[in-house]
């Protein structure tokens, strides 16, 4: 897709580079003059197509990764630093203050979302507000965390107060297709909890963060966010192999979480926060709404072009449905409209990785080389940036579209005539995060939700999977998340209990009530906050 720079509404157009030579570390925004990476856009602004320079990154080295990690370990000072031990009242104000900052930079984050990994208008503005709507709900689920320890327990003559307390040093690494929401859903429960933090971007969504670079190094204490750039291999490795990491938070890929533990030198020292590959099946069953089953698996395929963990990655229809639902579905695919993500109503939008399409076509390649056909017209369509959505059929398991996690668009269906081979097949799979279920009799879904549910982690009952509302549990089994992470679980998962118990005897409790009057410690309190 190109257009001339011209056609491109002002309001989007790249019109200044963003040419971020600075990182914070140890609360100071630090001058790069060193190596320096060029940030493209496979979105063309001229009419010949020719990727768009957006701005460019500092390179960053291990001596400088060493540096960020000695900030974030000062700043935790063995659980001593001012971060770990404030009040939860001073670092909820902290996290207010920086997500009042946040709000300011709505424009400039939405238009970088969408040249930086082409997600559409709507999606780029929902992404921003939704993270910013999390950042709030978290602060209240916090508060109400703090509320519900504000107590004694007494129980075998021990009296127990008992809070949540955080980990250490944090090394947050996010994904390319949330670089915002997904990325800041495991920094912010990460940061609120009181553990300092090493953030590295995505290769893909970097430049957005620079908007908010002030915002982080205002609104916390020096050395408790430290954003640093570069090649991963170059500054998380040694980090890792430092042994001063606590926490592994990381959205992304098994290899990369696998790799950088495996560089640990005390993995039992090492808690993991991972949310990783999935390849999410849909099942649809012959009494499945066809109408209803089709949308959802259109959304579930489609959206962002299957670039999400969440996104129906292979579809199982039942044999006796299985010829009109290709015909329905592959004719609903090839009306979805390509243009670039400030158009009205693209719902496909430029790929940001340059080497996808070329990917996606040796699936396809591979697939129909062993039997299956590509049953829409527009299917494998390929421009500069761009290779339109496959629906291949029937697939089997022989092919790579089958075992692989193909992260973008092209759509395998494989029909079944008995559901135990997709229960088989979801069993034997390294994956476990979600299904989506099309069905309406009671008697054949409740013995199938019953077994799906110890295969994945959610059952999509006639609809696409997703990981939304953020209320709810976003996990996944075997290969596909290590924790939980929802507002609630995520607070858990970077926080430990951790509590005091003295002996229920008069010299203790004098001391207690000596502790809470004069209000001397953070952790041992019974204030409310309201």
């Amino acid at each position: 897709m190109s257009l001339s720079q011209s056609n491109i509404p002002e309001q989007f157009q790249i019109n200044k580079l963003v040419n971020q030579d600075t990182y914070l570390v140890d609360g100071a925004l630090i001058p790069w003059r060193g190596e320096t990476s060029n940030v493209f856009s496979t979105i063309s602004s001229t009419e010949d197509y020719k990727p768009t320079l957006l701005g460019s990154i500092p390179t960053l080295g291990k001596k400088e990764a060493l540096i960020a990690l000695d900030s974030a370990v000062s700043a935790y000072n063995k659980g001593q630093g001012l971060w770990p031990t404030m009040k939860v009242v001073d670092r909820i104000a902290c996290m207010e203050k920086f997500v009042e900052q946040m709000k300011t930079k709505r424009a400039e984050v939405v238009k970088l979302l969408m040249w930086e990994i082409g997600k559409n208008l709507p999606d780029s503005e929902k992404e921003f507000d939704r993270t910013v709507e999390y950042i709030y709900d978290t602060i209240e689920d916090y508060k109400q965390m703090d509320r519900d320890s504000a107590k004694f327990e007494k129980n075998s003559g021990v009296n127990a107060h008992i809070r949540r307390g955080p980990l250490g040093v944090v090394l947050c690494l996010g994904p390319y297709n949330y670089p915002l929401n997904e990325t800041f859903a495991l920094l912010i429960p990460a940061l609120i909890m009181g553990n300092t933090a090493i953030f590295k971007p995505a290769k893909h969504g970097v430049l957005l963060i620079s908007p908010l670079l002030e915002a982080f190094r205002d609104s916390f204490p020096k050395g408790v966010v430290n954003i640093i750039y570069g090649r991963g291999r170059t500054v998380a490795a040694p980090i890792m192999q430092s042994g001063k990491v606590d926490v592994l938070a990381l959205i992304g890929n098994s290899k990369s979480a696998n790799a950088l533990q495996n560089q640990h030198p005390k993995s039992n020292r090492l808690r993991l926060v991972l949310g990783l590959e999935a390849k999410n099946p849909a099942i649809v069953l012959p009494d499945a709404d066809l109408d209803l089953a089709i949308d959802e698996c259109i959304a579930g395929t489609t959206s962002f072009n299957g670039q999400r963990c969440t996104a129906l990655k292979v579809l199982y229809v039942h044999e006796a449905i299985v010829e009109e639902f290709n015909k329905r579905f592959s004719a609903k695919v090839d009306t979805l409209k390509f243009g670039n993500p400030w158009e009205d109503g693209a719902k496909l939008t430029p790929l940001p990785e340059p080497d996808k399409p070329a990917y996606i076509q040796d699936l396809i390649d591979d697939a129909t080389e062993k039997g299956a056909k590509v049953i829409n017209a527009k299917g494998g369509e390929t421009t500069d940036n761009y290779i339109f959505p496959a629906v291949l059929y029937p697939v089997t398991k022989d092919m790579r579209v089958f075992q692989e996690e193909q992260f973008g668009p092209v759509i395998p269906v494989v029909p079944f005539s008995d559901i135990e081979e997709p229960l088989d097949d979801m069993a034997e799979s390294n994956y476990g995060q979600q299904v989506s279920l099309f069905g309406k009799d009671t008697k054949t879904l409740a013995p199938l939700i019953d077994t799906l549910v110890n295969l994945v982690c959610r059952v999509n009952l006639n609809s696409s999977c997703q990981r939304g509302p953020d209320v709810y549990p976003f996990t996944g089994r075997k290969d596909s998340a290590v924790a939980t992470l929802s507002v609630h679980d995520a607070l858990r998962s970077f926080s430990i209990r951790t509590f005091v118990a003295s002996k229920d005897n008069d010299y203790n409790n004098a001391i207690l009530k000596d502790l809470l009057n004069s209000r001397a410690s953070n952790f041992v309190s019974t204030d409310y906050i309201l």
